[in-house]
């Protein structure tokens, strides 16, 4: 059940923040920006120095059971165990690797794997992937997630890469489950301006509950 568990809190309230960060301090000061503004999933990437560090951080420093902290732009099985032994509720990877399916299966950790062709879809779901990264959504769209639920009803996708404010609730209605952001919401921190990403976090969820409702 903890799999499961930890899909629930992934897609509710259907917001991922996508956290990368010129290094690990600025990464833990967007982390907790986008927590004060309602966002519960955060996906810390590995393009981040001492990513694991800053997981292992997250973890101590925040008790609310509701926020999953995970791990983005894993590219193999040794980083995702990393990840995971360091506190890492969700393994993210711009694409599907089979052997990192299988270590997140073992410790009964989601693996969301981006893929874009249904050969992807099929490949990743008949490993055990409950939810699937469209990436780079940017590609296809919104309207191409429709043409996926076509073939594919029974899968769960998110996109990431090309979600904006302005399309965030297309996506939804859709089809997709929850959306992955990144650089739309974070962008405000570049400039120190902390409270705007806070606020974009505010934004991006009514955006998707107005969509799921």
């Amino acid at each position: 059940m903890k799999k499961y568990a930890l899909i629930h809190k992934l897609i509710t309230p259907g917001v991922v923040a996508v956290v990368r960060a010129e290094n690990a301090q600025k990464a833990f000061l967007i982390a907790e920006a986008c927590i004060a503004g309602g966002i519960v999933a955060i996906e810390v990437t590995f393009t981040v120095d001492f990513a694991h560090q800053v997981i292992k951080q997250l973890k101590e420093k925040i008790s609310n059971q509701a926020i999953i902290i995970g791990a983005g732009t894993v590219l193999d099985s040794e980083t995702a165990r990393m990840a995971i032994l360091n506190g890492a509720e969700f393994i993210v990877s711009p694409s599907f690797d089979e052997q990192t399916a299988r270590l997140c299966n073992r410790y009964q950790i989601p693996y969301l794997p981006g893929c874009l062709t249904p050969t992807e879809v099929v490949r990743a779901i008949e490993f055990g992937c409950d939810i699937i990264k469209v990436f780079p959504g940017s590609l296809g769209g919104p309207s191409y997630i429709k043409a996926l639920k076509g073939p594919f009803p029974q899968v769960n996708f998110m996109p990431t890469g090309g979600v904006s404010l302005a399309n965030a609730g297309e996506w939804i209605k859709n089809g997709c489950i929850a959306i992955g952001v990144g650089g739309e919401l974070t962008a405000p921190s570049k400039v120190g301006d902390y409270a705007k990403v806070t606020q974009l976090a505010k934004e991006f969820i009514a955006v998707v509950k107005q969509a799921q409702n």
